[in-house]
């Protein structure tokens, strides 16, 4: 607990044990001077008694004393409020309900009462502001990632500065156990960096020279030396913080109502109240009887139950999903989400791991090594991620005294002589072009790489992005979360794409497509879904960036250092791991269950309860259960939030 919350503790225990003193001194120790208050303003003596249905007898100054000292004691900052929300006009709220209940109840001698309900409302709010503070946590826990300085090497020296003064440049000395300050590319050392704060996973990622690292992981273990690329104010830790900070300004639909229905629903209560008080003691002149009733009334209607769990529910799905790596930038996106219906995929960097590999190697009178080893020495000199994949398939080191007058035909492919012997190396086109009839690759989905030794075919490689190893689980996971249909859009080829889509069990795809075309295909999936529905787009953030504005939801994967991901997106999943987003459906449709849940419950036991009261089968115990006991009940429904698995 927060002090502020030990404090209330203290005063809650103190005011329940004086309450308890109280109600346990024999009434007999008090004099016998009660008095009797008479409805028509008249006070009249013990002797006097006048047992009227216009009277209500009141016990003496001693025995109010011996109730008023908890009362003050528990709720003292409740009048002090309600006394001055009334100065500032706003009159309507749980501190006037509870003052105007309370004080009534001294009014007609139900001291134990109104020192009762005064007790449980502030059990309640304790209740409910360690509830908040733990479904902070986890926000809490990301806010740690703000780093407090950087280290900054000024005349031999190393100097800890604030990262805000740090120039896109300089070079930064990140030690072991230290915070990264700033994004940047690693210039010296090899470390291993925990990147669990941004994205939920336990597994250490190694990086060495060249490597980009981002600002909010941890270093483990080596000394790096690491070049700005970034100031602070765009760096990937402040853009995170920015974004968990301001998501609680997008509310959701069910919080605007909640916010709009409480406008209304506590006026009309009051107003209720004192028309339950007044117009039947008119009639018949029981006011003893209609002013309890109208106390109990104001009780119940409280509508903290409403206006805490509902709020609480949104905020704990929320810090739940961003223990798990997936930073939601408001509720209403989150509610949204429990609606998905269709989800669209990009595929490279998405549904696939957005590098070329070699995934068959078909020679032709010769052995597979061999043709690798041609080709990959007639690709060295090239850095088309092609020709990379290739060279790394082979695995083995490069000799380039083997490969000489090495010539790239652009749009065709390599021309070289390696060991004496003439390679050609490239596309379908390249072999025509030197009149080398090559078997047919239609049926390979990838890009094919053909091969030739002497002017004769050597067989061909194919080369592919391959699925991304949890996406096929992924997909299935989304499906059992009540995903009713996927798509995979993509620029690629029709081949390529119906081979990724058949692997991993896509309901559609859409291949050989433009980034326009893309937008024209989502408008069309939005056009036929149902009304009730979301559309999801799931891509890479950079160039989906289109799309994922124009889909329901737009949800950034591979997102980690990605700022056009962060923008674009509504959802960010800060890892490429695909498995993330039925996590994320399964926290926004469990998240939308409780809020239902809170606002069925609250709303019927307050109904219900209301009406007991309006007819006089509810004291003041029963609407201590309907304000305080379901307040508590729905903030423990609220809270199972923060426990997701």
């Amino acid at each position: 607990m927060t002090r502020k919350q030990k404090k209330m503790l203290w005063r809650i225990l103190i005011a329940a044990a004086l309450f308890i003193i109280a109600v346990l001194i024999p009434d007999q120790i008090y004099p016998a001077d009660r008095w009797v208050i008479d409805f028509t303003g008249q006070w009249t003596p013990p002797a006097d008694w006048l047992k009227t249905s216009y009277t209500a007898y009141m016990w003496g100054p001693l025995k109010l004393l011996s109730f008023l000292i908890p009362y003050l004691v528990i709720g003292w900052d409740v009048l002090w409020k309600a006394a001055r929300n009334i100065a500032y006009g706003q009159v309507f709220d749980e501190n006037f309900l509870m003052c105007v209940a309370t004080i009534g109840a001294l009014a007609i001698g139900e001291f134990p009462e109104a020192v009762a309900v005064m007790l449980f409302y502030q059990v309640g709010e304790l209740f409910q502001s360690v509830a908040v503070s733990r479904s902070r946590q986890s926000i809490s826990a990301l806010m740690d990632i703000r780093p407090d300085y950087a280290n900054v090497e000024r005349d031999g020296q190393l100097v800890q500065v604030d990262p805000e003064e740090v120039a896109v440049g300089d070079m930064i000395v990140v030690k072991a156990g230290e915070r990264v300050p700033l994004d940047g590319v690693v210039l010296e050392g090899s470390s291993a960096l925990d990147t669990a704060a941004l994205t939920g996973e336990s597994l250490p990622r190694d990086v060495a020279a060249g490597d980009e690292v981002i600002s909010g992981c941890v270093n483990l273990s080596g000394l790096l030396h690491v070049k700005v690329s970034k100031p602070f104010g765009e760096s990937t830790v402040t853009r995170i913080l920015d974004l968990v900070e301001n998501s609680s300004e997008k509310k959701a639909q069910a919080e605007h109502f909640i916010t709009k229905f409480a406008r209304y629903y506590t006026p009309a209560v009051v107003f209720a109240a004192l028309a339950l008080a007044v117009i039947p003691s008119l009639a018949d002149g029981r006011w003893d009887t209609w002013v309890p009733r109208a106390l109990n009334f104001l009780v119940v209607s409280c509508p903290c139950a409403l206006v805490i769990s509902i709020p609480l529910s949104f905020f704990g799905g929320i810090g739940g999903a961003s223990r798990q790596g997936i930073l939601v930038k408001g509720s209403n996106y989150l509610e949204a989400l429990a609606q998905a219906g269709v989800v669209v995929f990009d595929k490279t960097g998405t549904l696939t791991q957005g590098r070329f590999s070699v995934t068959a190697v078909h020679p032709q009178d010769m052995a597979e090594s061999e043709l690798l080893e041609l080709a990959a020495l007639a690709e060295q000199f090239s850095s088309h991620p092609i020709s990379r994949s290739i060279v790394a398939a082979w695995g083995g080191v490069p000799e380039q005294e083997r490969a000489v007058n090495v010539e790239e035909i652009a749009g065709h492919g390599v021309r070289a002589v390696i060991d004496g012997r003439h390679v050609l190396a490239g596309n379908r086109k390249l072999m025509d072009r030197e009149n080398i009839p090559v078997a047919s690759d239609h049926d390979h989905p990838g890009t094919v790489i053909h091969v030739a030794a002497d002017g004769r075919y050597a067989g061909h490689l194919v080369i592919a992005d391959r699925p991304k190893e949890t996406s096929a689980q992924a997909l299935r996971e989304l499906k059992a979360a009540g995903v009713r249909r996927t798509v995979m859009l993509t620029g690629d080829t029709q081949g390529a794409a119906q081979a990724v889509a058949g692997e991993l069990g896509l309901d559609q795809f859409y291949a050989q497509l433009l980034p326009a075309d893309k937008v024209d295909r989502v408008e069309a999936l939005l056009a036929e879904k149902n009304p009730r529905e979301k559309l999801v787009f799931v891509g890479d953030g950079i160039n989906d960036a289109p799309v994922l504005s124009r889909a329901d939801i737009g949800v950034a994967m591979g997102a980690l250092g990605s700022d056009a991901a962060i923008e674009a997106a509504d959802i960010v999943l800060m890892d490429d791991d695909l498995l993330k987003l039925p996590a994320a459906v399964r926290i926004a449709r469990k998240t939308l269950s409780i809020v239902r849940q809170n606002v069925v419950f609250a709303l019927g036991v307050k109904l219900l309860v209301l009406v007991l009261s309006a007819l006089g089968l509810a004291n003041m115990w029963a609407a201590v259960f309907a304000d305080v006991g379901v307040s508590v009940l729905a903030i423990l429904n609220a809270s199972r939030m923060l426990k997701v698995k």
